[in-house]
């Protein structure tokens, strides 16, 4: 999804300080309701948080299988505490590789189906180190208008000539394609498996074929998809029937995995040419030995409790059909489990989610840049966690306050 920049104009007067160029430039966001401040959850617990106090029904966050707390996963990190540091204390090129690394990375691998899989730090460093380890100034990249910022960061950090295709429009990509034939020496077509915002699922199954006939080289990422999509909870490549036919997959272990960081898969050469070649893992500590134990439990219990994915998908058909009934007009499929509600204006965007959350709902109010402007919205974002009663109460709040 394209950003909208932050920086100050460059027309702010000469000879301004730091800090008085950096007031105006928040002042500017404040009038424009785009202003953040960050608050704390300081307790989470299976579809609630508790913030200031008080527990809200949490519908902002990405725990879509209902795993961020769960006590698995928590005596997973705590049992390698008693043999591992807490932290991996050097990059792991260096001193920081830790054989429970090596361990969830090839449960990621075998859960993907693939040869191998990288960790990184966050989805962030993955996308903007693995795409520029891939392409380069002699090459071209073709990105959905709607990606993810870490993707088009990735893309522009690379110095590869930069296409962005209109959303989902796979013709106009294959046009695009055409037109550069023969004039690059590699080509990598980058979308999300899922798209953050709106909650639809990228054609693979048609990009698969056009990146085959171009060349090209297909980069999914795999953040919202990972142990939600597919009967087997493997992502978007299983959902669109194309396992094994993708380059390179990104997945995240912070969202349906319930932990933290990222990893990158696809075949060993691949992985081990990230190894040596992708900035954000060569030169970033390794990850906390720990956290990697624990992402390995969420991954075995992402693929052995199926139940999660059907009350997820039960959930997220729930809320969906209440919306409708509501007029409120979606976007993504019938159980796709995000559910934004376009609201277009900022401010309005910033009351809704305001008023929810006195209702005791928590509703992430995005903003640009996360969307373009005129995009506000609130994004709602199903869990198995969440029990019926709290999708009516959170339908029957929308309902008042979005008529109000």
């Amino acid at each position: 999804m394209s950003p909208v920049s932050d920086a100050p104009p460059a027309t702010d007067r000469s000879g301004a300080s730091l800090d008085e160029v950096l007031a105006a430039a928040l002042g500017r966001l404040t009038h424009a309701g785009l202003r953040r401040t960050l608050e704390s959850a300081e307790r989470r617990r299976p579809g609630t948080v508790t913030i200031a106090g008080r527990e809200l029904v949490d519908f902002a966050s990405n725990d879509y299988l209902g795993l961020a707390a769960d006590a698995r996963l928590r005596d997973a990190a705590r049992d390698a505490l008693e043999d591992a540091a807490l932290g991996a204390a050097a990059a792991r090129l260096i001193a920081g590789n830790h054989p429970l690394h090596g361990a969830l990375e090839r449960d990621l691998a075998a859960f993907k189906r693939t040869e191998a899989a990288l960790l990184f730090s966050s989805g962030y460093a993955a996308n903007i180190g693995t795409i520029p380890a891939l392409v380069g100034r002699r090459d071209a990249v073709y990105g959905d208008a709607l990606n993810h910022a870490s993707l088009i960061d990735g893309c522009r950090l690379s110095g590869a000539d930069f296409r962005s295709f209109p959303h989902g429009d796979t013709d106009a990509l294959a046009a695009l394609l055409d037109a550069d034939r023969g004039q690059h020496r590699r080509r990598l077509i980058v979308v999300d498996g899922v798209f953050s915002m709106d909650g639809d699922i990228a054609p693979l199954d048609e990009l698969v074929p056009l990146a085959r006939a171009a060349n090209a080289w297909l980069y999914v990422d795999d953040a919202h998809a990972t142990g939600v999509l597919g009967a087997h909870g493997r992502g978007s490549a299983e959902h669109c029937g194309v396992e094994g036919e993708i380059d390179v997959v990104m997945g995240t272990l912070g969202k349906a995995l319930g932990t933290v960081g990222a990893f990158v898969c696809g075949s060993r050469s691949l992985v081990d040419y990230l190894t040596n070649r992708a900035r954000a893992f060569v030169f970033t500590t390794g990850t906390p030995p720990a956290l990697a134990a624990a992402a390995s439990a969420a991954v075995q219990i992402a693929q052995t409790e199926d139940w999660r994915r059907t009350r997820l998908r039960s959930n997220a058909r729930r809320m969906r059909n209440g919306l409708r009934a509501l007029g409120v007009t979606l976007s993504g499929p019938d159980d796709g489990h995000i559910v934004p509600i376009v609201v277009g204006d900022a401010a309005r965007a910033v009351h809704l989610g305001a008023t929810l959350r006195t209702r005791g709902f928590l509703v992430g109010a995005v903003r640009p840049p996360t969307v373009p402007l005129g995009g506000s919205r609130l994004r709602l974002s199903l869990s198995a966690a969440h029990t019926d009663a709290q999708i009516d109460a959170v339908l029957g709040a929308l309902s008042e306050t979005l008529s109000a």
